[in-house]
């Protein structure tokens, strides 16, 4: 069963009334939605490019989540292939502090783990 791509105003996955944020969260909370929007955010790739750089996602998985962010406004067709609009790459600059962050979380996990 496919649903249908998460809008602020309409039911998603943990609101009813499709609160923004929990429109937000279910789109990025899809298999392979953030890892195509942190793939796109050094520039366009082609399908099989992005596809490569994802691990090997599924071509049936990797087209339904560029569907959806193309619906969703994020992510567009551009000459060099799929890119992130301009709303991508706002959202973008939101998560890039992540990136860092994850990196000195892992760090301590595995330092805690040597202990």
């Amino acid at each position: 069963m496919t649903h249908p791509v998460p809008t602020p105003g309409q039911p998603v996955r943990g609101s009813k009334t499709g609160k923004p944020i929990m429109a937000l969260f279910d789109l990025l909370g899809r298999s392979w939605a953030l890892g195509v929007v942190w793939q796109l955010s050094e520039g366009g790739l082609t399908f099989r490019a992005l596809q490569a750089r994802c691990e090997q996602v599924s071509p049936t998985v990797l087209n339904r989540r560029l569907k959806e962010l193309m619906a969703s406004g994020l992510v567009q067709r551009g000459d060099a292939g799929y890119e992130l609009s301009d709303t991508g790459h706002a959202l973008f600059a939101l998560l890039a502090p992540l990136g860092p962050w994850a990196q000195a979380w892992a760090r301590g996990l595995e330092d805690a783990g040597k202990d």
